[in-house]
């Protein structure tokens, strides 16, 4: 399982210093883009996310929160093996995001709300890279994961499977050290925390915790 601490949940009048701590131990850093519109909540947009690009070597798990991901994904700076996802439930024509951002460079990811089923998505998912199931709604981070999105990873790693494809599912939202086995067992490739690392007074500890308990 790969890991992508949430910067949503660092200091942000320390944002650098808390990326360079966690991304030695870290698979990807995530970035919770919001735009205000598409969710109730302003955080990061290309300039402070391309600021670090150069400073921190772990790649970018880039989540476009946002109203407008054809126009935005092409501003930020992205290394091969980065992400960038957008919502499905934001844009009408999915596929000129997808072929927008994989112009980039970057691996291209269709996220769900919690509400929004797979087969919104089920046509796709041959299209993508990875497929980002939110298990929070999205906007603000410390929310209690939703305990039905067991059930809707289980079901994506059934289709991905049937379909033959080689799709990475990703979960995002209230993924803690209490239900991180059971997020593991039901499939996720990738997870994402964000409270539960660096809302500990050692986030490189917590993430090294994390992991112990999904291999042990």
């Amino acid at each position: 399982m790969k890991f992508a601490p949430s910067l949503l949940a660092a200091d942000f009048g320390r944002l650098l210093e808390e990326a360079q701590a966690v991304s030695p131990f870290a698979d990807y850093l995530h970035w919770d883009v919001m735009d205000g519109h598409f969710v109730p909540n302003l955080t990061f947009g290309p300039v402070v996310v391309n600021a670090l690009r150069d400073r921190v070597s772990v790649p970018f798990d880039i989540h476009l929160m946002i109203t407008d991901p054809q126009q935005y994904a092409p501003q930020f700076k992205v290394r091969p093996g980065d992400l960038i996802s957008f919502h499905v439930e934001a844009v009408s024509d999915p596929i000129r995001v997808i072929e927008t951002v994989r112009s980039t460079g970057a691996r291209a990811g269709i996220a769900l709300r919690p509400k929004t089923p797979l087969s919104a998505i089920e046509r796709l998912l041959d299209q993508i890279d990875f497929l980002l199931i939110m298990s929070v709604e999205p906007g603000f981070a410390g929310q209690s994961f939703l305990v039905e999105t067991l059930d809707k990873i289980r079901h994506a790693k059934e289709l991905i499977h049937k379909k033959g494809l080689s799709v990475e599912v990703e979960v995002d939202g209230g993924v803690n050290a209490h239900n991180i086995k059971e997020i593991a067992r039901a499939g996720a490739d990738i997870i994402v925390t964000a409270s539960a690392i660096f809302g500990d007074k050692d986030p490189r500890t917590a993430l090294a915790q994390l992991r112990a308990l999904v291999i042990s």
